[in-house]
């Protein structure tokens, strides 16, 4: 068990007032955690909010060994704060770990720096329908060299963020463009990983698309591109003649933990689940035949988002009449029931913190 270290604010930061956005303000305090390679991970505390020092020669800023990862805590109406699946966070924290060569960080040091920190600032979590408070745990590579080797100086740092929803019009679906000129990530690359050079690497994509006034990209592998994979900010589902479809996991696709959570509830309430390759040209196929009756993302920042429009190549798939379906519904009101404390938790995802 981690001792931490807590230096409270001497003068608390107002609370936000009027709607939230995503991610723009931060609460009182963060958790910090240095890693050396003689001594490992040490020095546990939680301290003021506030900057950094780094130094410019920080292997972070130069070859982006950094990982992050997504979660957030509600506040549920028994007055209990809770956190959704933090194991999974810690585990998948992990994977992404090893694959960019940063030291592993012990399951239940990650879930005791979360849960600490979000208790000491549990007064910033907001009750409005559709808010959360974010969390931001990620790990950054602090060595100053400019050799291009594993760093051997790290930081683990969590950070809080009292956030409305992620799409300002909440359950409202969102248009898709659909990418087959940039490629976001390939099978033995670090498409699997929570890790910034990833979201970096997909900005010009997603500026091509706001361009074309569509929300967010989908993804073709990087190969043949032809095979779905997932939208930016999102895993993505279909309903197809009855069944629920999500490209199989591969290597180059974030396993989601939200994504996860829908594969289960989907089959929990007996519905055919696939997770298969599906071609985008099988999807306009299905679209033709009206056999596309939903589609939809999900992730930790939006949860349950529909998907209304989809262009791909000039062509316009309108899903679902351009409305939420009876099953995005359902996934998103169940999901927040859960995360919320408001619907039974018969798979024991809620933690109370």
């Amino acid at each position: 068990m981690l001792d931490i270290k807590v230096t409270k604010i001497a003068a608390p930061k107002p609370k936000p007032e009027g709607p939230l956005g995503f991610g723009k303000t931060f609460t009182d305090h963060m958790f910090l955690m240095d890693y050396t390679e003689e001594r490992g991970w040490h020095d546990p505390r939680i301290q003021p909010y506030g900057d950094l020092t780094l130094s410019p020669s920080a292997r972070v800023l130069h070859y982006s060994q950094e990982m992050f990862e997504g979660m957030k805590a509600y506040k549920g109406e028994d007055g209990k704060t809770y956190l959704f699946r933090p194991e999974m966070n810690a585990k998948r924290a992990n994977i992404t770990c090893e694959r960019i060569c940063f030291p592993q960080l012990p399951v239940e040091d990650f879930i005791q720096a979360v849960s600490a920190l979000v208790k000491l600032d549990a007064d910033w979590i907001p009750t409005q329908p559709g808010t959360s408070l974010y969390i931001r745990p990620f790990i950054i590579s602090t060595e100053a060299s400019l050799g291009l080797d594993p760093s051997k100086k790290c930081l683990f740092m969590v950070i809080l963020s009292p956030s409305g929803l992620y799409y300002k019009d909440g359950l409202e679906p969102v248009s898709i463009w659909v990418e087959d000129d940039y490629v976001r990530a390939v099978r033995g690359g670090v498409g699997f990983a929570k890790t910034g050079g990833n979201y970096a690497a997909a900005l010009a994509a997603q500026a091509k698309a706001n361009k074309a006034g569509y929300d967010q990209v989908l993804w073709l592998d990087g190969v043949e591109r032809k095979y779905i994979e997932e939208v930016g900010s999102m895993n993505i589902f279909f309903k197809i003649d009855g069944k629920v479809v999500t490209p199989a996991l591969n290597g180059s696709i974030l396993p989601g933990v939200t994504r996860d959570s829908v594969l289960t509830l989907c089959r929990d309430w007996g519905l055919p689940v696939e997770e298969q390759r599906i071609t985008i040209e099988e999807l306009a196929e299905a679209h033709r035949a009206g056999k596309l009756e939903e589609a939809f993302g999900t992730g930790t920042a939006a949860v349950i988002i529909p998907v209304g429009k989809l262009c791909y190549k000039d062509e316009v798939f309108t899903i679902s009449d351009g409305k939420t379906g009876p099953l995005s519904k359902r996934l998103y009101d169940t999901v927040t029931g859960i995360q919320c404390g408001k619907l039974e938790d018969k798979f024991g995802w809620r933690v109370t913190v």
